[in-house]
């Protein structure tokens, strides 16, 4: 461990998501518009109230694992291993370090609901013996963490994040606090979710959290005042993160510096926000006062905007909170869950490239299908089409269930 505070960058990506399972695809898609959300084809549906998810697409497990492998894991886990696969390889950490300096933190939601719901069926259908000896190693959320690193011969921390949508955040939070204070050299980091199972969309429906809409088109609207309930999305998205000067030195690729990190609980609800959205604007002021934001500076926000009445509202208030009344309407704000649906543990990792992508390009992606502007959400969402700005500094915002707020700050190096 060391005393001294480093910098911290990025220098690999990798996603599988519903708009894409490379980056080139999904960052496309993403700045043009385009959504992954359409009706559930994993199982019948016919008793369902909601009936749209955002499932992924083009996604082979086999690319990146052997059969083996993918008959003893779970698919929130299959879904890390082909992110990080990607993030690592564009990366090329591996090898340069010990492997004792080299972590893992890798979040999700609820790890492997596909398990469950199998085994628990086999079990009320065929008896205890048939149900499955890798039942627990598949199902236990921290598994993607611990496939990885074992993958990579990561010997450092190999953690995840459990901390419902905000999962993905914070494992890459703790990630850099890791990295900052010396525990760590690089850390494989990230998200993923799949939870597109009938126990899975029941539980949402019957607590009201999903949208019942049948156009796809009209289904995930955040900030419209339309919006009733989130569209479940499912994937993953990996971050390789790493200390500058050792990135520097072996003439890696540098996406950006994360440079701050927000985490607190509302300590209200379980599931509600607090009304006075004090927790989420804590943690927006936590990141952008490690970040060194200045007022005046260009901001853009990659918004957690899941699209239901609650959320939109609050968050919308948490950054007036935040950033005071002149700041929060000079700052550029989206909703990509508008177009990869709510991809739960796996949310906050894949907002997190964008906010990346969109300091390195310049191309903001919108708010889409945003149409009917609700009131008590009146700042700029940048609705239905991208904008080229070039943005001093990025945030990310991830509000789970169980109060937590986590928010990261980007910068281009």
């Amino acid at each position: 461990m060391t005393t001294n505070i480093r910098k911290v960058v990025v220098t690999g990506l990798g996603v599988v998501s519903p708009v894409g399972s490379d980056m080139e695809t999904c960052w496309g898609n993403l700045t043009a518009g385009v959504h992954g959300i359409g009706p559930i084809t994993y199982f019948d549906t016919a008793n369902y109230k909601a009936k749209l998810a955002a499932q992924v697409q083009g996604f082979d497990p086999k690319a990146y694992m052997e059969k083996t492998e993918i008959l003893r894991s779970d698919l929130f886990a299959q879904y890390a291993m082909g992110a990080a696969c990607q993030a690592v390889t564009e990366s090329g950490v591996i090898g340069t370090l010990p492997p004792e300096r080299v972590a893992v933190y890798f979040g999700s939601g609820i790890g492997g609901l596909n398990t469950v719901s199998t085994e628990i069926d086999k079990l009320n259908k065929r008896g205890p013996h048939r149900v499955s000896p890798l039942c627990v190693p598949m199902m236990i959320a921290n598994m993607a963490a611990g496939m990885i690193a074992i993958r990579y011969n990561c010997q450092g921390a190999a953690m995840p994040a459990v901390t419902a949508c905000a999962s993905g955040s914070n494992a890459i939070g703790e990630a850099l606090r890791a990295i900052r204070h010396g525990y760590a050299d690089a850390v494989i980091t990230g998200g993923a979710e799949a939870s597109i199972v009938p126990v899975g969309i029941a539980g949402f429906i019957n607590m009201q959290a999903l949208s019942t809409a049948e156009d796809p088109d009209a289904a995930s609207l955040p900030f419209d005042a339309r919006r009733g309930g989130f569209v479940i999305g499912e994937g993953a998205a990996a971050l390789v993160l790493e200390e500058y000067e050792h990135a520097v030195k072996r003439g890696a690729k540098i996406y950006g510096e994360v440079c701050g990190y927000g985490s607190t609980c509302d300590a209200y609800h379980i599931t509600a926000p607090r009304p006075d959205a004090d927790g989420g604007a804590r943690a927006m002021r936590m990141a952008l006062e490690e970040a060194g934001y200045q007022a005046g500076e260009t901001l853009y926000i990659n918004a957690h905007g899941t699209g239901t009445p609650l959320n939109d509202a609050g968050e919308t208030l948490a950054i007036k909170k935040a950033l005071g009344e002149e700041d929060a309407r000079r700052a550029y704000i989206s909703s990509t869950k508008s177009m990869t649906g709510h991809m739960l543990g796996a949310a906050g990792a894949i907002e997190a490239i964008v906010c990346l992508k969109a300091l390195e390009t310049g191309i903001l992606p919108p708010t889409i299908n945003l149409r009917e502007p609700d009131p008590a959400c009146d700042l700029n969402y940048i609705p239905n089409a991208a904008v080229r700005v070039s943005a001093d500094i990025a945030l990310s915002n991830s509000l789970g269930f169980g109060g937590h707020n986590a928010c990261l700050a980007f910068r281009r190096v």
